[in-house]
């Protein structure tokens, strides 16, 4: 059960690419606030910034382009960002853990499953010998894994896809962290796999209280799994809020925008909707609001400024002119 005490907040974080052609302002600006045992959806369209955002915590973005040029992580009353190299590698895995989105990619081919699980143990905790496989059997058996034995002799390729992923989410759970990111984790398996995946989270996130952010372009596993919701466009956060409230009056043309592009069962229509144009370049962004050249409600002030941050419920913010009471000249 999420609790009022702050474990992440991330406050005005800037991440840069520094590329031959300018200047990519992949994370421009993002901020919010994540509580212990809570789990926080990050929503938008490919390429909007969500996964440059985990990375960014994590403080694993690529190099020598990539680059955080501003802002504060701080977790668990600590600024990540300022935090050494060594300091960093006793956070990760070990306080917080990622689970990526293609287990074939997160999974060392040459290694067994135990080899990879026992490893990620015997970095952070004083374990050796029989304690070790008998803690890599034990977390095979907490993702609902059969026949632990034989799994953890086993190596990724002798394995499905559900199996690997929960194998990864094993991987993730390693060192008990108080922190998940989960970068699109359901985005390989099929439906019925993706049901049961969740659960699992579901489940374990009652069992060890951990918080998660959970990475996703699907509303339904948002409505499923979070307790709220941030939606980012072109790099920055434009609406958030606690997940009811989105979903039942969301405020900013975007998060309209996706929520109307979902399919709704009970309605019958001859064209599903979708969001005319495209993103904007992050080499080039305009001046005004990001969303300005495809949004149905565009004021003169789009524009030319972006809009400041309106509290629109309790909770509930967006970044968008039609909420903002000064509009400037």
């Amino acid at each position: 059960m999420a609790t009022a005490q702050p474990l992440l907040e991330v406050r005005d974080l800037r991440t840069h690419f520094f590329v031959r052609r300018g200047v990519v302002k992949a994370v421009d600006g993002v901020s919010f606030t994540l509580n212990r045992g809570e789990t926080l959806g990050l929503v938008g369209e490919s390429g909007c910034g969500k996964s440059i955002t985990c990375l960014s915590i994590l403080r694993v973005v690529p190099q020598p382009a990539g680059r955080i040029v501003d802002g504060e992580v701080v977790f668990d009353g600590r600024d990540l960002l300022k935090l050494s190299d060594e300091e960093m590698r006793q956070v990760r895995g070990r306080q917080i853990a990622m689970i990526l989105q293609d287990p074939m990619t997160s999974l060392n081919p040459v290694f067994t499953i135990g080899d990879q699980v026992g490893e990620a143990i015997t970095t952070h905790q004083k374990l050796s010998g029989s304690a070790v496989r008998e803690r890599v059997k034990d977390l095979i058996r907490m993702v609902k894994i059969s026949s632990p034995e034989v799994r953890a002799g086993q190596f990724p390729h002798q394995m499905s896809g559900g199996i690997r992923q929960r194998l990864v989410g094993a991987l993730s759970l390693a060192n008990e962290p108080q922190l998940i990111i989960a970068d699109e984790p359901t985005t390989s398996l099929d439906v019925t796999i993706q049901a049961q995946y969740l659960r699992l989270l579901n489940e374990l996130q009652e069992e060890t209280g951990a918080s998660i952010i959970f990475v996703t372009h699907d509303f339904g596993i948002v409505a499923k799994m979070c307790h709220k919701v941030a939606v980012m466009y072109a790099g920055k956060i434009v609406e958030a809020g606690p997940v009811r409230e989105i979903f039942n009056d969301p405020s900013h043309p975007y998060t309209q925008a996706l929520l109307s592009s979902v399919p709704k069962m009970e309605e019958k229509v001859d064209r599903l909707h979708s969001i005319q144009g495209q993103p904007p370049s992050l080499l080039d962004l305009p001046e005004g609001c990001t969303f300005a050249p495809r949004c149905p409600h565009v004021m003169d002030v789009c524009w030319k400024e972006y809009p400041t941050t309106a509290s629109v419920g309790r909770e509930h913010t967006a970044n968008c002119w039609l909420h903002v009471e000064d509009k400037g000249d």
